[in-house]
């Protein structure tokens, strides 16, 4: 078929060298943020030098009390609060995950082992059995070391991003006083720091993996790329618990201060009076930031790994072709250096000075980094991918061409931004749906969940119709591996998608540390103005994460077809059909554990924050300080507890449903899943986001409509709060869960294929 212009030297040095530019650009961006000193010193140099906007820096600082001692202690001492209680949380969080990641790993090895009896013997290829490939037991071993080498990956992807967030929080709060542009600076370039990093030691540990392995396998790449399959598993699996447990966390501290603070006592978000406030700020970053990042990780490692297997078994895999076969990483290197250039599009290239103009740079990071990223593709596939090639689709070869591969990932690409702008129409308080759930509230908080449910399902039409669209294309095109690549096409931004989506939670805490830090009612302004957008840009980054999730999870679900030799899927027959409904019913069963947990633990909330206003002499005047480590430790205990059995549920499914029923119920359980659980994601994290910046919009009474809704305390706005407190859980636990649910139980069940293959559907066997 011949190879690319590109030699296999040429790729063994991009990819690389991408990945270490995308660790020092982060690296760099650090050190511009750490600037930001939290100490009493003016940190803008001379008095005399002008400013950007000529203004002297030093007066506005003067001004905005910059050298108040106190104001700037307070600030660094609430962010040590943040970070040292969402370190505790992490680490308690990771003890527990850590003794779930030795013993599934265990368990990954005896089953796959036990598929040849734990031979050593060399086996006949899969894919031409007159040659021999390597025995079952080093596919065994070597899926046990990728697993580990993933969960442990996603681990630190969470942590630093959640220690670049809470070390970032305070220095964006100090920065407010010269202005929301320096503000809006700080927070993007932390974000940029968790997006770069998370994309570049991604890429460079499956680069490293795949190479290693390479070592051992020889010219068996078909074993090689199924071993590689335990990458994805593992950054996906500790994904669920870090969003389902970080969600459960942010959300019952989140309700707790809302029901009591800003409804019962009628005080403002994050008064530190509140005694649940810091448990909240906490929240943001363990749920937000960490679960994010563990996420959009585990979505990237899984559709690497979907393309690998089907590119394995196919021309790039028969021929050798290192370069082509390399094709996946070859796309997140150029994203690295196409979000690096976007990236200055914000901080260096234009400054923003009014609030106005916060939302739309924002959107404009999506824009120039779709349009950079197709030139990039198009560049990278015509010197890597040979003008014809052929790809596996169930049992044939397919030929295809490298300007048909070129249009999979691009379709992906758009189809990615389509969904973020159909998710920001639907979430931002700019639009018309988000001001008719704010109206709605005229008449109570009944009439606003109404709205609010119904803007949800509404918002699903278009972005699942760019999936379709992507999936129909992709499939059309090259098959399976096609699919695999649009994924990878939506995630090839993965830097700048998490650049934005951490700037949401940065900037809400940098909100909360100038209230409670009792700084002016001017900076509380700039900071909510920042945070208003985070929402939107939160919810953008839910609904790319959402989106990719389902061409990633029917990409895994075409590789486990093929590699537990289905050659049709029928949902006429019983067996699949049963797997179907049943698989379609998952995503409602998890949704309601979350949401129960969510609703447990805020009950707790409640009753402590109700507790202590109650108990404390002097805690409403502002005389007595509240117990803020009573309510973390409530969020923490009750996180832990509370996110075993969806997890449970989530990694056993596949595992119960493989063994007695078999690989063909099995496929009808991942499809019912996955059709159903984008529909039931996407709704929950629109509904929610929608409810979120309807109560800003009226609290911000930035329009002559939203001022006749307010002001704060007004039954409107209380009722807001009550929609707002409703789509919490909604949006930050069972949301953004579900799409790890779907790609979750795909990528279990591609690792386990083999052993359900040989030995599953023992009930059947029995009847």
């Amino acid at each position: 078929m011949g190879s690319g212009l590109l030699p296999d030297l040429g790729t063994e040095i991009f990819i690389p060298v991408c990945a270490v530019i995308g660790i020092a650009f982060a690296l760099f961006q650090w050190v511009l943020v750490s600037q930001v000193k939290l100490s009493p010193v003016a940190s803008s140099g001379s008095r005399d030098s002008p400013s950007k906007n000529g203004y002297n820096d030093y007066l506005i600082e003067e001004e905005e009390g910059l050298n108040d001692h106190n104001v700037v202690m307070k600030c660094a001492e609430i962010q040590n609060a943040i970070s040292e209680g969402a370190t505790s949380f992490l680490f308690t969080e990771y003890k527990y995950v850590g003794i779930f990641m030795v013993a599934f790993a265990a368990l990954i090895f005896v089953f796959l082992g036990s598929v040849e009896g734990f031979s050593t013997k060399p086996q006949p290829c899969s894919y031409d059995p007159k040659r021999t490939c390597k025995p079952a037991l080093a596919t065994a071993a070597f899926s046990t070391i990728s697993f580990l080498l993933g969960a442990v990956t996603s681990v630190v992807s969470g942590f630093l991003g959640m220690k670049i967030a809470t070390y970032a929080n305070a220095r964006t709060t100090l920065e407010a006083r010269k202005g929301v542009g320096k503000a809006f600076i700080v927070a993007f370039r932390s974000g940029a720091v968790m997006g770069f990093l998370l994309a570049a030691n991604g890429l460079v540990v499956l680069f490293i993996t795949i190479n290693v392995f390479k070592l051992y396998y020889g010219d068996d790449w078909s074993g090689l790329f199924e071993s590689i399959t335990g990458y994805g598993l593992g950054g996906s699996s500790m994904a669920l618990f870090g969003r389902v447990g970080g969600g459960i966390y942010t959300k019952a501290a989140d309700v707790g201060a809302d029901l009591v603070g800003k409804v019962e006592r009628n005080i403002p978000e994050d008064d530190p009076r509140n005694p649940a406030v810091i448990a909240d700020n906490v929240g943001d970053n363990v749920g937000d930031i960490a679960g994010m990042g563990s996420d959009l990780f585990g979505s990237y490692a899984e559709a690497s790994c979907a393309a690998l297997v089907v590119a394995s078994i196919s021309s790039f895999g028969i021929d050798h072709d290192y370069t082509g076969m390399l094709y996946p990483l070859l796309i997140s290197s150029m994203g690295i250096l196409v979000c690096l250039i976007t990236t200055l599009f914000a901080t260096d290239f234009f400054e923003i000075k009014l609030v106005s103009e916060i939302e739309p740079a924002l959107k404009k990071q999506l824009i120039i980094s779709t349009v950079l990223m197709t030139v990039g593709i198009a560049i990278i596939t015509f010197i890597s991918v040979p003008a014809t090639f052929t790809i596996f689709n169930f049992g044939t070869q397919k030929v295809v061409h490298n300007w048909q591969l070129f249009l999979c990932v691009a379709v992906g690409l758009w189809a990615g931004l389509i969904i973020g702008f159909v998710t920001e129409y639907y979430t931002s308080n700019a639009y018309s749906p988000v001001q008719d759930v704010a109206d709605s509230c005229r008449t109570g908080a009944a009439t606003n969940v109404i709205f609010g449910l119904a803007l949800g399902y509404k918002s699903v039409i278009i972005p699942i119709f760019a999936i379709a669209v992507s999936i129909y294309v992709s499939f059309s095109f090259a098959a399976m591996y096609g699919v695999a690549v649009a994924a990878l096409g939506m995630l090839s931004t993965i830097a700048t998608g998490l650049a934005i989506d951490a700037y949401g939670p940065i900037s809400d805490n940098a909100g909360g540390i100038a209230e409670m830090a009792g700084m002016s009612h001017r900076i509380r302004e700039r900071t909510d103005a920042l945070d208003a957008a985070g929402n939107t840009t939160a919810a953008i980054g839910k609904g790319f994460a959402i989106g990719s999730a389902a061409l990633v999870s029917l990409a895994l679900f075409g590789a486990f077809v093929s590699r537990a030799s289905i050659s049709t899927v029928d949902v006429l027959t019983p067996k699949v059909f049963i797997g179907l409904i049943v698989g379609a019913m998952l995503p409602y069963w998890f949704s309601a554990m979350t949401m129960k947990s969510v609703g447990s633990a805020a009950l707790k909330m409640v009753e402590e924050v109700r507790r202590q206003f109650n108990t404390i002499p002097g805690l409403m005047e502002g005389t007595a300080k509240p117990d803020y480590a009573t309510c973390v430790k409530i969020s923490t205990d009750a996180s832990i507890k509370e996110m075993i059995p969806p997890g449970a549920l989530v990694m056993l499914t596949p595992l119960i449903v493989g063994i007695f029923f078999g690989v063909e119920t099995l496929s009808g359980v991942l499809a019912g899943s996955l059709v159903s659980g984008v529909q039931i994601a996407i709704s929950a994290s629109n509904t929610g986001g929608a409810w979120d910046n309807a109560k800003k919009y009226i609290e911000a009474g930035a329009s002559e409509h939203a001022r006749t809704l307010g002001p704060k305390g007004s039954d409107p706005h209380k009722a807001a709060v009550i929609g707002d407190t409703i789509g919490d859980p909604l949006k930050d636990t069972s949301g953004p869960s579900l799409n790890i649910l779907i790609k979750l139980m795909a990528v279990e069940s591609l690792v386990f294929a083999p052993f359900f293959a040989t030995h599953g559907g023992l009930l059947f066997k029995l009847l």
